[in-house]
């Protein structure tokens, strides 16, 4: 399994889920190139990831998943990011969703809601681990283009209680599989409050009235990821599609196991899939072309000699990071406290993430003017690896974030409200 080049003590079960990512390698694959062109997320994919229950990959057996942790998610993004890493990122935020259903479960097991709080919460949390199992494709939209300096993500979309159920008004700015996904897993502030204990949670419908598609999104980045994000204009949302108990949000946060809500690492893996196989293609070039003069392998010449040494330099170090964040956030019992997780993350993600891209960026310098085009492997993966740099946040951002926790010994928010009236 190509998956356990990264998580390498694979159990017997998790090779089982491995292997029905493998399954759908060669198809993603072959369909990469094209839809980096076109700037488009197949959607013959929806179907192929369906038909092989991996949009239930992290979803309780007993919510009819596949049962697969942090270690599969991680594993399947890696080996998806060595063949369309575009689908790769799109699958990875499908998963996300879960965790607004798990994390509200574990919530509840440690007795954070009030009695009469528990079937609303425990309700939508089910309904959203179901969904996931029997196939719905969910798209979790939380990024806006404001911006405020207390947090990393800032929520302005807004949620008006009407008769039987919400009225969503906001604009979100990144939301891969937008017109793909069955539901938009939206996150908006509640009228009234100022706090992240007023942010709820909402299943928007592809197609429902007044949600509409942004402008195309043609970025340097992962292209085919369906990435234009939505504008709500007065969405109707009813009252069971919703969990909008004011503090529901903050106390389900508070159960993951370290970075952000406990699955942010996976993201990394597929940059880190994309950063292998862009190692795998020069290497196998290198090696393969020869010199016309002296016949001697293109990849013994000193210059390049050099870069093949950094380039896996810089690999292993984003698999030693991964790695062990991935070990200090699933071991049982757990070995570190949350807060020491969580800063090890803000440094971690960076670290992978700058790794990744000088891998591609040795692998175009490796392959020279011949082979620096924008439909090679390594071009793809230049622009590709170059949303990992600002993603969430860049690495600048991560060191500064613990440096002030070293100092302060207090960490930043990941959510925020906006003021009333900033503009959106």
């Amino acid at each position: 399994m190509i998956g356990a080049r990264l998580v390498e003590d694979m159990t017997d079960a998790e090779r089982e889920r491995a292997q029905r990512v493998d399954a759908v390698l060669p198809a993603l694959r072959a369909a990469a190139e094209e839809a980096d062109r076109l700037g488009a997320f197949p959607p013959t994919h929806v179907d192929l990831l369906r038909d092989a229950g991996l949009l239930g990959l992290v979803v309780p057996e007993k919510f009819g998943g596949l049962g697969g942790t942090l270690r599969d998610l991680a594993a399947a993004t890696f080996a998806m990011g060595t063949a369309c890493p575009s689908t790769a990122l799109a699958y990875f935020f499908h998963n996300t969703s879960a965790s607004r259903g798990l994390l509200p479960l574990e919530a509840i097991d440690a007795g954070l809601f009030a009695d009469d709080e528990i079937p609303v919460v425990r309700a939508f949390a089910e309904k959203l681990l179901t969904r996931m199992a029997d196939g719905c494709w969910l798209a979790n939209f939380a990024s806006e283009a404001i911006k405020t300096a207390a947090a990393n993500i800032t929520i302005a979309t807004t949620a008006r209680k009407v008769d039987g159920g919400w009225i969503l008004q906001g604009e979100k700015s990144f939301g891969c599989a937008t017109g793909v996904a069955d539901y938009y897993l939206t996150s908006a502030k509640i009228e009234g409050y100022d706090t992240a204990e007023g942010l709820a949670t909402f299943f928007v419908p592809r197609d429902a009235p007044g949600v509409h598609v942004r402008a195309p999104w043609d970025g340097l980045g992962m292209r085919a990821t369906a990435n234009n994000g939505i504008r709500l204009d007065e969405v109707f949302i009813p009252q069971d599609e919703a969990l909008a108990v004011p503090g529901a949000f903050t106390k389900m946060l508070s159960m993951s196991r370290g970075s952000f809500v406990g699955n942010q690492l996976a993201i990394a893996a597929v940059y880190t899939g994309c950063a292998q196989n862009v190692y795998d293609e020069m290497l196998a070039t290198a090696t393969a072309k020869t010199f016309a003069d002296t016949g001697d392998p293109i990849a013994s010449s000193p210059v390049h000699q050099v870069l093949i040494g950094e380039m896996t330099r810089q690999l292993q170090t984003a698999y030693l990071w991964l790695r062990y964040q991935l070990a200090v956030e699933t071991a049982e019992p757990p070995f570190k406290p949350k807060q020491e997780v969580f800063t090890q993350w803000r440094l971690g993600k960076g670290a992978v993430t700058e790794a990744c891209f000088q891998v591609a960026l040795g692998a175009f310098k490796a392959g020279g003017t011949s082979a620096a085009a924008m439909s090679g492997v390594a071009g793809r993966a230049l622009r590709d690896l170059a949303m990992g740099l600002v993603m969430t946040f860049p690495a600048e951002r991560g060191m500064l974030e613990v440096a002030r926790i070293v100092t302060d010994a207090k960490a930043n928010e990941l959510f925020a409200t906006a003021p009333a009236g900033a503009d959106r």
